[in-house]
C-alpha cells in the first residue's frame, strides 16, 4: 500500500511539472505598455512578489531581482513583448541570477525616474508588481499641442504650395509667457495670402479623453470588444474633425489625454486639460451593465451635491474605480492629488457643462438611441477641473450585442464623431469663448 502511494505521488509530480509544484509565487502573466508619458512593466502572480532594484549608470539600466522564482517561459516572454519604438526601453534580458532569484535587466534610452509598487488583487487581476519608467523630462502637454499644430500647418502649407503663416498658438503662448520655439526654427513671416491665420486669433482647445487604457480595459462586450479600444478610435475620429473646423471664424484644436494603449490616472487626465488651458473637456466611454438589455447613449456632468439618479451614482462609482484597476502608485497620488480632490468645481463650471452636454445630447440623439433624455449628474473624478466645462459621454452600451457591433463599425463611429462635433460647434456658437484665454 505504501509503495503504491509513493508511485502515485511520483506520477503526479511528472504530470504537473516543475512550474506547478514550485514553491512561492507563480507568474500568471507579464505585460508591457510603452508610451511617451511612461513605460509600464507589469508582472502578475498568484501571490505577492518580493523584489529589489537598483540603477546602474554605465550603461544606463535598471536591474530588478525577483525572489522566490525560477526562470519559467511565462516570465521569459516579457523580452519578446518589447517594441523597437518603445520611447524609454532599449533592451531587456531575463536570467536565473541565483537559486530562486530571477534577474530582469532593462537597458534605458533616456534618463528615467522609476516607480515600483505592488497592487492587491482586484477584478480581473491577481497580485501585480508594477514598474513605471517615467522620463526625467516628461512630455509637456502644451508642447505636444504646439508640435501637433505646427506639423499640421507645415503639412497644409506644403500641400497647397502656400508660404508659412503665423499660428494662433503663438498668441496662446505669448499670453501665458511660455513661448518655447523649436530649435533652428526661424520666426514665421506675417500672413501673405487671404485666409491666413493671425497671431491675434483665438484658438479653441478641446481636450478629448478616451477612457481607460493599458491595464484597464474598461468594459468588455459579449463579443470580446474592449471599451478602451473603441473609445480611442472614436476620439481619434472626433479629433480629426475638430482640427479642421472653425467656429465663428475661430480655429479649433483637439488634444488627446492618451493617443495609444496606456493607462492615464484620473487626476492626470484633469491635469493635462488644465495644462493646455482647455476650453472644453470631453471624456469618452462605452457603457456596460449586468444584463445585455440596456442600450442607448448618455451624457453626464459633474455634481458635488449627490447624483441625479441611482444609475448616475452607480456609473460614477464604476468609472471612478478606473484608478484601482489601471493601477496607480498610491503614495505619489496622495502627494500630488490631495488638493485636486479638495478643489471642487464651481457652480459656473457645472452650469456650462450642462449647456454643452445638452447641445451634444441633442445631436447624438439624431444618430442613435438615447438611454436618458437629459444630461445626468454625479461626482465623476475625471470631471473635476474647476475652470473647464467637462462632460462624460457614454457612447452606447458595449454590453448590448447589437450596440457592441455598432461601436465596432466604422460607419457608426463616424456618425457619432459627426454628432459630437455638431454639439461642440453648437455650444461654442451660442457661447463664444472669451477673447483672452484664462491664465490659470
Amino acid at each position: 500500500m505504501q509503495r503504491r502511494r509513493l508511485l502515485s505521488a511520483s506520477t503526479l509530480v511528472l504530470l504537473l511539472g516543475r512550474q506547478h509544484i514550485a514553491h512561492g509565487a507563480q507568474v500568471v502573466a507579464v505585460r508591457l505598455w510603452p508610451a511617451a508619458d511612461y513605460t509600464r512593466i507589469t508582472i502578475e502572480s498568484d501571490s505577492p512578489l518580493k523584489t529589489t532594484q537598483r540603477f546602474v549608470n554605465d550603461p544606463p539600466r535598471m536591474e530588478v531581482d525577483i525572489e522566490g522564482l525560477d526562470l519559467l517561459p511565462s516570465l521569459s516572454s516579457l523580452v519578446g513583448k518589447l517594441r523597437s519604438d518603445d520611447p524609454n526601453i532599449a533592451g531587456m534580458r531575463v536570467s536565473q541570477h541565483s537559486s530562486r532569484v530571477v534577474r530582469l535587466v532593462i537597458d534605458l534610452k533616456q534618463a528615467i525616474e522609476p516607480q515600483s509598487f505592488a497592487l492587491k488583487p482586484t477584478a480581473p487581476y491577481q497580485h501585480r508588481w508594477v514598474l513605471d519608467l517615467h522620463p526625467v523630462t516628461p512630455p509637456d502637454p502644451l508642447a505636444q499641442l504646439i508640435e501637433q499644430r505646427l506639423a499640421d500647418l507645415e503639412r497644409r502649407v506644403g500641400n497647397a504650395g502656400l508660404p508659412p503663416v503665423n499660428d494662433p498658438l503663438g498668441d496662446l503662448l505669448a499670453q501665458r509667457g511660455q513661448a518655447t520655439p523649436r530649435p533652428n526654427t526661424p520666426p514665421a513671416p506675417p500672413p501673405s495670402h487671404p485666409g491666413g491665420a493671425s497671431m491675434s486669433e483665438r484658438l479653441i482647445v478641446v481636450v478629448l479623453d478616451p477612457g481607460h487604457g493599458g491595464e484597464d480595459p474598461g468594459a468588455i462586450g459579449p463579443g470580446g470588444t474592449h471599451e478602451k479600444q473603441v473609445v480611442l478610435q472614436i476620439a481619434q475620429r472626433l479629433r480629426d474633425r475638430i482640427n479642421t473646423t472653425r467656429v465663428n471664424g475661430l480655429p479649433m484644436r483637439a488634444f488627446l489625454t492618451r493617443d495609444g494603449d496606456f493607462f492615464v490616472p484620473l487626476h492626470e487626465r484633469v491635469r493635462k486639460a488644465q495644462r493646455v488651458n482647455a476650453d472644453l473637456f470631453i471624456s469618452i466611454h462605452a457603457d456596460a451593465f449586468f444584463s445585455p438589455r440596456p442600450q442607448g447613449a448618455s451624457i453626464y456632468a459633474l455634481s458635488t451635491r449627490g447624483a441625479t439618479s441611482a444609475a448616475a451614482r452607480w456609473m460614477a462609482n464604476k468609472e471612478n474605480s478606473s484608478d484601482q484597476i489601471g493601477g496607480i502608485n498610491v503614495k505619489v497620488k496622495d502627494n500630488n492629488v490631495k488638493m485636486a480632490l479638495i478643489d471642487m468645481s464651481t457652480s459656473a463650471q457645472i452650469k456650462d457643462s450642462l449647456k454643452v452636454g445638452g447641445a451634444m445630447l441633442g445631436e447624438v440623439g439624431k444618430v442613435g438611441r438615447l438611454h436618458k433624455p437629459r444630461v445626468e449628474q454625479a461626482n465623476f473624478a475625471v470631471l473635476r477641473a474647476p475652470d473647464i466645462p467637462s462632460v462624460l459621454v457614454e457612447t452606447a452600451f458595449i454590453s448590448n450585442p447589437d450596440e457592441e457591433k455598432r461601436l465596432r463599425s466604422t460607419a457608426y463611429q463616424n456618425q457619432l464623431a459627426d454628432a459630437l462635433l455638431r454639439g461642440v460647434v453648437r455650444y461654442f456658437t451660442q457661447h463664444p469663448p472669451l477673447v483672452k484665454r484664462r491664465s490659470g
